[in-house]
């Protein structure tokens, strides 16, 4: 079985790099012109130097500052203008035929945000947008996939109880723990009370010497860098939940409150209220339509999905589930950045 999933995972990463870069190829040749949005609105998680790891299950979510700066570059070369994630729609609004616009967004508030992203999006002149949810900065709530990865990494097996009685699973290998790593996320995902699942799985790190908020504490921004990152004018703080669970698994009461204490929070942490919100994960099964119109009732300007896609004139019709494009680490080529703002590989998956 793992062996098999290695396979299709290697099948998978075949299919994208081949779409992508034929997606560059017809950019290149004017090809598919008319699937060419007006903007872009990207995503990451870290930026940081790369450390080389044989089981690396969240690589996709890490992408390093030189190739950052690589992207920036070429996005400057296609002609596109960076702009906040709040001033997009305006932009968008008054914008000349021909023009393109991107805005960069960061989720989860890592510290490596501020120490190796700043510098650059600084250098560039480059507006961006961290989504901070306080459980992470307030070290109330631990980062499950993290806890996850560094306790596969520390045990060479580990028994665990799914909900049908515990099983052991072998982690000798990379194959086995990514095959294990799976088994957790679809465990999260799928549970009826995401807080309960994630409880668990804390209480198994713990129990083999894992401490979920010290990890944490390593990887977020507290309050204290949060207030110095919003003193640079090109930073801006977005809410991102409480505790980063998916709303659309929550009653309403609690996903509004969720969405609300994260921007209280914020403004009381920075001395400024979110004008923008991304949903924990993002896609089509953690926010719905009622989040979206949360989204509005709470005051938000624009709010983010990661649901694949390029901006339209009609985007902020809906400017509480805006789609965009994750900057990918296991497809850090500069080529590929302009290929995905083009549009062409969202609109060759629609066919």
């Amino acid at each position: 079985m793992p062996i098999r999933n290695a396979m299709r995972q290697g099948l998978k990463r075949a299919v994208i790099t081949g779409g992508l870069e034929f997606a560059h190829l017809a950019e290149r040749v004017g090809l598919m012109a008319s699937a060419r949005g007006m903007g872009a609105i990207f995503t990451l998680h870290h930026v940081r130097p790369k450390v080389p790891q044989t089981f690396d299950p969240n690589a996709h979510l890490e992408i390093t500052p030189e190739f950052l700066e690589a992207a920036i570059e070429h996005l400057q070369d296609e002609g596109y203008q960076f702009v906040a994630l709040a001033d997009m729609a305006a932009r968008l609004a008054i914008a000349r035929a021909g023009e393109r616009f991107a805005a960069f967004t960061l989720d989860d508030g890592y510290r490596n945000n501020a120490v190796h992203a700043q510098p650059v999006f600084t250098r560039h002149k480059v507006p961006f947008t961290v989504f901070v949810a306080p459980g992470l900065s307030c070290k109330t709530h631990g980062i499950w996939w993290e806890t996850v990865t560094e306790l596969l990494r520390a045990v060479p097996h580990l028994e665990f109880d799914f909900g049908s009685g515990p099983v052991t699973m072998p982690l000798a290998t990379p194959f086995q723990k990514q095959a294990a790593y799976a088994r957790f996320a679809r465990f999260v995902h799928e549970a009826a009370d995401e807080a309960e699942a994630i409880a668990r799985l804390d209480a198994a790190a713990k129990a083999h010497g894992i401490d979920p908020l010290m990890i944490t504490e390593r990887l977020v921004m507290r309050e204290p860098e949060l207030k110095s990152l919003v003193l640079n004018p090109l930073a801006s703080i977005g809410a991102h939940t409480v505790s980063h669970r998916a709303l659309s698994r929550l009653d309403e009461e609690e996903a509004r409150h969720e969405m609300e204490q994260s921007a209280e929070r914020i403004a009381a942490i920075t001395g400024q209220r979110p004008e923008t919100f991304a949903y924990p994960y993002g896609d089509r099964a953690a926010a719905s339509p009622r989040e979206y119109r949360l989204a509005r009732d709470l005051g938000f300007r624009a709010a983010v999905t990661t649901e694949p896609g390029t901006l339209s004139a009609r985007s902020f019709d809906t400017p509480t589930a805006l789609p965009r494009i994750s900057l990918n680490g296991l497809y850090q080529k500069p080529k590929y950045v302009g290929a995905l703002a083009s549009g062409i590989p969202f609109r060759l998956l629609r066919r």
